[in-house]
């Protein structure tokens, strides 16, 4: 029997997750939903560079995939990344291919130092801010490695304290059924920032607290100057710190 034919239904599942972003249409999909906001299929057929109905083959395929999920409301349906799994993987995959990009796609991936700055990872911070934060978190005790299998960080009692001061509770997110504080590699800065249930949390109630808003058309996020003085008082971070690299 030939090797190939040997290796016939053990071929490793990520594999598969493989060739389904490996295509240069779908993995723009991925790109333009990595905000966390659910898009129709005619929004993401402009943002993959092809017609309506080759964009609904590579829609059907990656919700077989499990890397999207559909919901229908009214005439319209919308698709968004099926979890922040999802999401971290993609930004991964970000930064391992660093900032080359194909020339067809080339105005697709332009790195802007917005984004460099402070973006979302589907419901988390990313970019300078997050990496930052999840530092911070570290340097003072907050979060520490759990030793759990699944890579998750806990909570200690001087964490406890800084996030309900912000109206988190940590209790209550790590009931959720989710990966409650993991590290995420960030795309752009090759080092990680806060994922799961907790890093939702805090970018959930900064942008509540009015610290972040959504830049237009673009997953990246701009600080207010409420925001500035919010990160300063929890985070000990100060504009300066988030130009031109990590302090």
């Amino acid at each position: 029997m030939s090797n190939a034919a040997s290796t016939t239904g053990t071929e490793p599942q990520f594999a598969l997750v493989a060739a389904l972003v490996g295509d240069p249409a779908r993995a723009n999909i991925l790109r333009m939903l990595m905000d966390g906001r659910a898009r129709t299929a005619k929004e993401l057929a402009f943002a993959a560079g092809v017609t309506p109905q080759t964009t609904s083959g590579h829609l059907a395929k990656l919700v077989d995939g499990k890397l999207l999920t559909v919901a229908s409301q009214g005439r319209h349906r919308y698709y968004r990344l099926a979890n922040g799994l999802v999401a971290c993987a993609i930004e991964g995959l970000m930064a391992l291919a660093g900032e080359r990009a194909m020339p067809r796609h080339r105005h697709n991936h332009a790195l802007t130092e917005d984004l460099r700055q402070a973006r979302t990872c589907y419901d988390h911070l990313a970019g300078r801010i997050g990496v930052q934060i999840f530092n911070r978190l570290l340097a003072a005790d907050c979060l520490r490695e759990s030793g759990s299998e699944q890579g998750d960080f806990g909570v200690t009692a001087e964490g406890y304290r800084l996030f309900a001061g912000i109206g988190i509770d940590v209790d209550s997110v790590a009931r959720q059924r989710r990966g409650f504080a993991r590290p995420c590699l960030d795309w752009s800065e090759r080092v990680p920032h806060l994922a799961g249930g907790l890093g939702a949390a805090i970018a959930s109630r900064c942008f509540e607290l009015g610290w972040i808003e959504r830049r237009p058309h673009s997953r990246a996020v701009a600080v207010t100057a409420a925001g500035w003085d919010g990160l300063a008082r929890v985070f000990a971070l100060a504009p300066e710190t988030l130009r031109g690299g990590l302090s």
